[in-house]
């Protein structure tokens, strides 16, 4: 059984859009984007739609790619002290001469709506709900509430260890009681792990690594990967024989299914730092 990002994301937008409609001044949400990566244009047109959809603002800061890393670390300093902007992202990836987390962590936490500076991770690892989570790993726990699964004692194998999903998401795990185990490039046999787990989460962007023959029955696959292989989108599960399994296992597409819980999330954590603006 596939699961339906998509209307997941639109009830979280219904949400949002009546909370932000009872405000006096509308939430802002930035971006910073360094040059002219497609893929970065694609992800924020379709950010820029939500946002304007649910009644925020949406200003956006257009960089050459031969910008300075001092440069870009001047704009970010004055995203920060602008009271107009409520929480803001960089865009990545980033051009090779600027190192990515000095930018990120240059970022106040309380408007770092992407949630990747090192104080809103390290807030995920002890379990302090206060901070701003990642997008895609707060979308992953959206999908468990919504299929109403107590990750209490499910062994849960989680593919990829990046900063961005794959170690928020281990640590949101941890703290609401699964049995984890985190695979990487460098684990032997990750098969043998696949077949034990409820729960499988694959965010390494490897077409085909997971095989539908090889989970469990009843399990739930997490498809976090995005590939373009000959101008097709593939994720990580190999889904060309999901008529065998489509009875036995529940699935998130890839396009459909944790992307635009990606997205709805950020309008939730533009939001959050909004309120945290006004205390």
């Amino acid at each position: 059984m596939f699961i339906d990002g998509k209307k997941i994301a639109l009830d979280i937008y219904s949400d949002l859009k009546k909370e932000i409609s009872l405000l006096d001044k509308k939430p802002t949400l930035g971006v910073i984007l360094v040059g002219n990566n497609s893929s970065s244009l694609r992800y924020i047109s379709q950010k820029e739609k939500w946002a304007k959809d649910i009644g925020m603002n949406f200003y956006i800061k257009h960089l050459d790619n031969l910008v300075t890393q001092e440069s870009l670390l001047e704009l970010v300093d004055g995203f920060n002290k602008n009271d107009d902007i409520s929480g803001f992202i960089i865009q990545l990836p980033l051009p090779g001469h600027i190192n990515p987390l000095t930018v990120i962590d240059k970022i106040d936490p309380l408007k770092d709506i992407d949630g990747f500076t090192s104080t809103n991770i390290g807030k995920i690892i002890i379990g302090d709900k206060s901070g701003l989570c990642p997008c895609t790993p707060a979308g992953i726990m959206d999908i468990f509430e919504n299929l109403k699964i107590d990750l209490k004692g499910k062994n849960v194998t989680v593919l990829g260890k990046s900063n961005i999903v794959g170690k928020p998401i281990t640590f949101l795990l941890i703290n609401a009681g699964a049995t984890v185990t985190s695979c990487n490039s460098n684990t032997k046999n990750i098969t043998d792990y696949i077949k034990n787990s409820d729960i499988v989460i694959s965010a390494v962007g490897k077409p085909g690594l997971v095989k539908l023959g090889d989970l469990k029955k009843g399990a739930l696959v997490i498809d976090v990967g995005f590939s373009i292989v000959d101008g097709k989108i593939f994720g990580d599960v190999d889904i060309s024989d999901i008529g065998l399994y489509e009875s036995s296992i529940k699935l998130t597409p890839v396009p459909g299914g944790v992307g635009p819980l990606t997205v709805a999330n950020l309008m939730k954590n533009t939001l959050k730092a909004y309120k945290k603006g006004k205390i």
